[in-house]
């Protein structure tokens, strides 16, 4: 005597719903893979441009490493008492400065900041505003 298969009295319901269901998940597979295939990469924030020509250093280099020459220059100015212009955090503030509805520049409160940016989209903390100003020293309007 053989063993009678088990079958589930579910599956042959469950088939149908998979070969039904089967089309549906193929086309939304192929939109998200056309997506993926087309644009490559997940898209990066939109950063807005700085005024000069370009930045004190490389672009790309500035927007991996900003941090650690913010990090030196305020070494060098706070233990050893050197302030020059070159790298300072008023200096990339007043150049990256995104105006307002209003046309002022728009504090770091606000999601168009140019340094929210990106933090905002790397999901990382911005502590620098906490004790320094978010604005370029005179609010005057931007063009």
């Amino acid at each position: 005597t053989c063993a009678r298969p088990v079958i589930s009295k579910w599956g042959s319901e469950n088939n149908r719903m998979l070969k039904s269901f089967a089309p549906i998940l193929f086309l939304f597979l192929l939109t998200i893979s056309g997506t993926v295939v087309a644009e490559g990469r997940v898209p990066f924030p939109d950063i807005p441009k700085g005024k000069g020509d370009k930045c004190i250093l490389d672009t790309a280099y500035m927007r991996s490493n900003h941090m650690e020459v913010i990090l030196h220059h305020r070494d060098d100015t706070v233990h050893q008492g050197k302030r020059t212009k070159r790298f300072s955090l008023i200096g990339c503030i007043s150049c990256h400065a995104v105006p307002g509805a209003d046309k002022k520049p728009v504090t770091v409160k606000s999601p168009k900041h140019f340094c929210r940016s990106c933090h905002d989209y790397a999901a990382v903390k911005i502590d620098c505003f906490q004790c320094h100003t978010s604005v370029p020293p005179t609010e005057a309007s931007l063009k």
